[in-house]
């Protein structure tokens, strides 16, 4: 989710989960929900440290649940310092858990990956239910806090905001699993035993899912609505951006299925390609993508540079893809070195 949207989650959930008689007021409460909520996103900053030390950093130990008393008790700590006086850590402690645990929740849903126990385990979770940035997931928080600063004395608004709120994730919930099995399907009638079946949420609608079929080095997937009738018309040039977005997909009776080969479908450039995957420089891109394939192959001087994105990130409507990353070789050498290809086509040193 988007940094905005989680700390909007903690006012609500602040306000929604604010005792009576408590020591501070609902004012300082929901302001320190909506700022500790914000807080482990501080973990975009390592942008300025390299490519992949975002990568690998992001949604990491300011994400951890094993971590989550830690950050609760230091933000707590800062509340009663800069807030009214005569409270204690104490008494903003719980708070700043529920916010900070109702950002980690926010993550979680989303397909990106969270790494929900380090520093003890790198394993990304991701339940993939919500597309990182849903207008109808924050219209709800917003519709919760309007409510709930028009009946102010009432946490009754902020309950029912967040039961809506949970409402809607488990609608998608419901959504993800009826898209696993269109992929299901699909993989049955190509006489697909082994495939990896998976669906990634994607915008404007709860019902616009991208289904993926993995089958050895192959991907197929296509983009459904699941409850559309018909498939839309076309974009024009003057098709509005989020008409552009929910364009691409169709119903599930006319579902496009395409095919992408990991390693490209020139099998001359195949073994190019598998030798820069498999190249250490590349650890952390193969640690990170779900659906990696081959972008493109630069043959230039003085370097060549095999490309690799991962498919999650392709959004139809949309020409960019923020996790491109390639392995170049100068001429003359053997070794390869990380490269990220920003979207205007120039390349920054990833690491």
């Amino acid at each position: 989710m988007d940094t905005l949207t989680h700390a909007l989650s903690g006012a609500l959930a602040a306000r929604a989960t604010a005792p009576r008689n408590a020591r501070i007021s609902v004012t300082a409460r929901v302001t320190a929900g909506f700022l500790a909520a914000a807080f482990p996103d501080i973990d975009w900053l390592l942008v300025y440290i390299s490519p992949v030390a975002y990568l690998t950093g992001h949604r990491g130990v300011t994400h951890s649940v094993l971590l989550l008393p830690l950050w609760a008790g230091l933000l707590a700590w800062v509340c009663a310092r800069l807030g009214p006086r005569g409270a204690s850590w104490r008494d903003y402690f719980g708070v700043c858990a529920i916010a900070i645990g109702i950002h980690i929740l926010g993550d979680l849903i989303t397909s990106f990956g969270t790494i929900v126990f380090a520093p003890a385990s790198d394993r990304r979770v991701a339940w993939s239910t919500t597309f990182i940035i849903d207008l109808w997931f924050t219209g709800i928080i917003v519709a919760g806090l309007v409510a709930a600063w028009i009946w102010r004395r009432s946490r009754v608004p902020a309950v029912l905001g967040l039961a809506l709120l949970t409402g809607y994730v488990g609608l998608q919930a419901l959504a993800h699993g009826r898209a696993v099995d269109v992929g299901v399907q699909y993989a049955q009638r190509q006489g697909f035993g082994d495939a990896r079946i998976s669906a990634v949420p994607r915008p404007v609608s709860p019902f616009n899912w991208m289904v993926v079929v993995a089958e050895q080095d192959r991907y197929h997937y296509a983009n459904v609505n699941l409850v559309r009738g018909r498939t839309p018309p076309p974009p024009g040039p003057g098709t509005g951006f989020i008409a552009r977005l929910d364009a691409a997909y169709t119903p599930v009776a006319q579902a496009r299925w395409t095919t992408v080969a990991k390693f490209g479908d020139a099998p001359a450039a195949q073994p190019l390609a598998a030798a820069a995957w498999d190249a250490p420089a590349l650890a952390f891109f193969r640690w990170f993508a779900d659906y990696p394939a081959l972008y493109r192959i630069d043959a230039g001087n003085p370097a060549r540079c095999v490309w690799f994105e991962d498919l999650r990130f392709n959004t139809p409507g949309r020409d960019v893809n923020p996790f491109r990353f390639g392995a170049c070789q100068r001429e003359g050498t053997d070794a390869w070195e990380a490269f990220r290809l920003r979207d205007d086509g120039t390349r920054e040193p990833a690491r």
